[in-house]
């Protein structure tokens, strides 16, 4: 299942007794934990009817336990237990029993990051529950993240504003929402989030920074690139991060490069391409610095220099100047 089936499912008030969640989406797994718990359990009624184990370091007994007790005062029970991807082999034994004849006046909802289909306690757990799968959101899907999240708040966000503050702040949604609540209490109860309020509420530092390193970049400029690299880093931010903003913007190089070369006319760029037309001038210049077999090449060290900051293959900041150093001079040749 996936996390929109299970909100639709539980707006409609179909709730099954077990459920467990897991992906890479933290925020968007809170949320719905949040939204199954208004939906079952009052606030008055949570000191009797709630409970909350962390698989690190609960025991299968006791977990089944809770399940198995009758609800006070109310309809439902919810046993929530995060960090379940931690649980021992022996707790999910105990589990399995308890999942083949679970209580049907308790909601058990089990919180991890990775699954194993392949284990008996999940194939059991199919019979009689859901496994809801939390995906992080790929990126043309964030703006229109953004802009629901504004609408939640009654406010509305212009197109450029949204795509700014993904470029910002990247695919971090509980980052993406800070920051958006922070443009919503600058902006007061006036008219719609636009650009300049986004630039507003975030630092100048990096505002100028992010923008300087990606244009350095896409017009290979080395010195301004590794000035801004340096300045981002010294402000504390995650080389991971700072990847994934180049990787953004290389990934619009491409998708511009490749449009160019099939002679689409410019005003039908922005639109097949999904960027902006408030940022669409800036990529079309800098697309015609590349060919696709140096921007394919480009993605390979990329790719690269992702494994070695996950593994630990260097130290970050020299791993990040070494891309910085190549992808601003002239690529290899490749075949196409």
């Amino acid at each position: 299942m996936k996390y929109q089936e299970f909100v639709q499912a539980i707006d409609k008030g179909k709730v099954t007794p077990l459920y467990y969640l897991y992906g890479d989406e933290p925020y968007l797994m809170e949320k719905c934990v949040r939204k199954l718990l208004e939906q079952l359990v009052s606030p008055d009624l949570r000191d009797f009817n709630l409970n909350v184990y962390y698989g690190t370091e609960t025991k299968g007994e006791e977990i089944a336990e809770a399940a198995a007790t009758l609800p006070m005062f109310a309809s439902w029970r919810v046993v929530l237990v995060k960090k379940a991807d931690a649980l021992s082999a022996s707790s999910l034994e105990v589990l399995s029993s308890y999942i083949r004849h679970p209580s049907p006046s308790t909601c058990l909802v089990l919180q991890g990051e990775k699954i194993d289909q392949r284990k008996k306690f999940f194939s059991e757990l199919k019979k009689t529950g859901e496994l809801v799968e939390f995906k992080r959101l790929y990126e043309n899907q964030l703006p229109a993240f953004i802009r629901n999240e504004a609408s939640l708040r009654g406010k509305k966000i212009e197109p450029a504003a949204a795509d700014m503050l993904v470029y910002l702040a990247g695919n971090n949604l509980q980052e993406l929402v800070s920051e958006l609540e922070k443009a919503i209490l600058y902006v007061g109860e006036g008219g719609e989030i636009q650009v300049s309020h986004i630039r507003a509420i975030v630092s100048d530092t990096r505002v100028n920074s992010v923008f300087e390193l990606t244009d350095s970049l896409g017009e290979k400029n080395l010195e301004r690139a590794l000035r801004s690299l340096d300045t981002l880093l010294n402000d504390g931010e995650a080389p991971l991060l700072v990847l994934a903003m180049i990787t953004r913007h290389y990934r619009q190089i491409w998708k511009v490069r490749e449009l160019l070369d099939k002679r689409t006319p410019t005003q039908d760029i922005g639109k097949i391409a999904g960027i902006n037309p408030y940022f669409l001038q800036g990529i079309l210049r800098q697309a015609r610095n590349y060919s696709v077999v140096e921007l394919r090449w480009i993605f390979e060290r990329i790719f690269e220099i992702d494994g070695a900051l996950k593994t630990g293959g260097g130290k970050p900041r020299i791993l990040l100047e070494s891309l910085l150093m190549d992808v601003c001079s002239k690529a290899p040749a490749r075949s196409a």
